[in-house]
């Protein structure tokens, strides 16, 4: 009996350790993103004063569905550009600055993790982000915003440089026992578009190096079971020089294989696919777009077994929330900003006796463009102006013309800047515009825009509107672009607009938005051909407030004001370029 009582007595010791050694333990985790959101947080246009598909109004409600269904197993984050955009952040950033900014309320009412900075988050100036960054209340990632004023590395327990004050490096989140780490970097080609003040006490590294050095940081000292890279800076391509790339996450995935999954955004494309990278392994890079139309979500589940991380489970889908139900709790609870908002857009500032249209602005002189550049050269007293349409079909009807149209007059907070130019560099500038928006004709059937061959309707159209913001036209001159000319001959300068001879060896005063002065788009750089570092000993004058500010003023001190083009330029030969401007213009616009 006492043997048989020892024998079961051992079975049963090795059926429990046996079953110990399986012990299998899986852990579902979602994570939501939304990126370049520009402040379209409500579902209204406060530009277009109608109703606004997507928005954070109907993410939250796609956001509320997901948290019924994951508990606290569900992460939200933002990957920045949420502090220009829609008026309301405008009224919010400059009119209400005594206010909590509506950005910081919408991301602490919805409860996000973590957020990152935004080119477009800088660009409003030191007093408009140091307080955001104050009032957001999840963390704020900036890996490689780091202070100017310090060592190359801080060696206090092995960290890299330090960040600016009020941001992370890096986030840490615990779920079921899953350790998560959240890097966050910005774009750092923020130099090639902002003044100097506007960035003072930060540098920006270049990112892949940066991703490396908080890579083995983390692992080193968080050692966490996820890493996710949450990245304002597009896939690849955008501004390259020997320093840094504008979008370099495909970049970080290749080479810095201990990422899971990058979140990014910036470059206003969705992207949802995974890269090899160095190790061999495989990293899911996923992007939302703009807008807050989709959400970016990644799905993963981990298999622990015997308490040791054996298999990790992801996979990433685009999801749309262009018409999702409306939060109507989200909208109540900030009515009274809504109401402020949509009292300060509908104010009257002025009249139109015609329309303006942006898409006129690709095919020759436009009243919209040439409106701001009148307005430009009446405001600084300048010789020249260049000037970009910001959008690619904004229309402004004829009659009472209010203060949200002028955020669809002019979309961004630039300043106004007047620079030396001579006039051999005012042409390459034109030049290097030109090629950017005209093709090279060969024959009659060619295109006169520079669209895509092998791609159709919105695809066309989508890569063409991208970059509307570099198309720069001048007023002041008379001068012809020839579309059978290669690129770099095509711009010949016939006169100043008023009759005085042009000289390509005087010097001129030019205006322009302080994106482009500052280099924005490489039309001076590497078009005009002048060095970036002595842009700032070109400008000559500057405003204090921004460009819309002064275009206001303006307009309301004219009261009527009828819009009409310069007729300063134009595309030859003609024969050749009248009817491919039309082809073009139905294959972007339509009928």
């Amino acid at each position: 009996m006492k043997r048989t009582a020892i024998l079961a007595t051992a079975v049963a010791l090795t059926l429990s350790a046996a079953t110990a050694q399986t012990t299998t333990k899986k852990v579902s985790i979602k994570v939501i993103e939304t990126s370049d959101v520009h402040g379209h947080f409500f579902p209204y246009d406060f530009m277009d004063k109608k109703p606004l598909k997507g928005t954070l109004a109907r993410v939250n409600t796609y956001v509320r569905q997901q948290r019924r269904l994951m508990g606290d197993h569900l992460l939200l984050i933002d990957n920045g550009d949420i502090l220009q955009g829609q008026p309301c952040v405008y009224w919010s950033n400059y009119v209400m600055p005594e206010d909590e900014n509506l950005a910081a309320s919408v991301v602490n009412y919805m409860g996000y993790d973590a957020e990152t900075v935004g080119n477009h988050d800088i660009e409003p100036g030191h007093k408009v982000y140091d307080k955001w960054i104050r009032e957001v209340r999840c963390p704020l990632l900036g890996a490689n915003i780091v202070k100017k004023e310090q060592p190359a590395r801080d060696r206090l327990k092995g960290r890299p440089t330090q960040v600016y004050d009020g941001l992370q490096p890096y986030s840490v989140h615990n779920i079921d026992g899953v350790k998560i780490a959240i890097v966050g970097m910005l774009t750092p080609a923020i130099p090639n578009w902002l003044t100097k003040n506007v960035w003072k006490g930060m540098e920006f590294e270049e990112m892949v190096g940066c991703a490396k050095k908080w890579a083995k940081y983390i692992k080193e000292y968080e050692q966490p079971d996820l890493i996710f890279g949450l990245f304002h800076s597009g896939k690849e391509g955008g501004i390259v020089t020997p320093e840094y790339e504008e979008d370099a996450t495909g970049a970080v995935a290749r080479e810095v294989p201990e990422f899971d999954v990058i979140f990014f955004g910036h470059d206003h494309q969705v992207h949802n696919e995974w890269i090899t990278n160095v190790a061999g392994s495989k990293t899911l890079i996923i992007d939302p777009s703009c807008y807050a139309q989709n959400v970016a979500v990644a799905d993963i589940e981990l298999t622990y077994v015997n308490g040791q991380l054996t298999k990790k489970d992801i996979s990433g889908e685009i999801v749309s929330v262009r018409d999702e139900q409306i939060d109507q709790q989200m909208v109540s609870h900030f009515q009274p900003q809504i109401d402020r908002v949509k009292a300060y857009v509908d104010r009257r500032i002025g009249r139109f006796e015609h329309p303006v249209y942006t898409r006129e602005s690709f095919f020759g002189n436009s009243a919209f463009t040439d409106l701001i550049h009148n307005l430009q050269l009446q405001i600084s007293k300048a010789d020249i102006s260049f000037n970009a349409p910001l959008s690619f079909n904004t229309v402004i009807n004829a009659g009472d013309v209010t203060q949200g149209d002028m955020f669809k007059l002019y979309r961004f907070e630039n300043l106004l800047y007047v620079l030396r130019m001579t006039g051999e560099e005012v042409r390459k500038h034109l030049e290097f515009s030109y090629d950017m928006w005209t093709n090279t004709m060969t024959s009659p059937s060619d295109h006169a825009l520079r669209l895509n061959d092998n791609s159709k309707g919105d695809q066309q159209r989508t890569g063409f509107q991208y970059y509307t913001f570099n198309f720069d036209s001048a007023c002041g001159i008379d001068y012809e672009v020839d579309l059978t000319k290669p690129d770099g001959q095509k711009v010949r300068i016939l006169k100043m607009s008023d009759g005085q001879p042009f000289d390509e060896k005087r010097w001129y005063r030019v205006v322009m938005n302080s994106y482009r002065a500052n280099g924005g788009g490489e039309l001076l750089t590497r078009g005009a051909g002048i060095p970036k570092d002595s842009l700032e000993g070109r400008v000559v004058f500057h405003t204090e407030l921004d460009q819309r500010h002064y275009l206001t003023q303006e307009i309301e001190r004219m009261g009527t004001v009828a819009p009409r083009p310069n007729h300063n330029w134009r595309f030859v030969p003609e024969e050749w370029v009248k009817p491919a401007l039309r082809r073009d213009s139905l294959t972007l616009f339509g009928k």
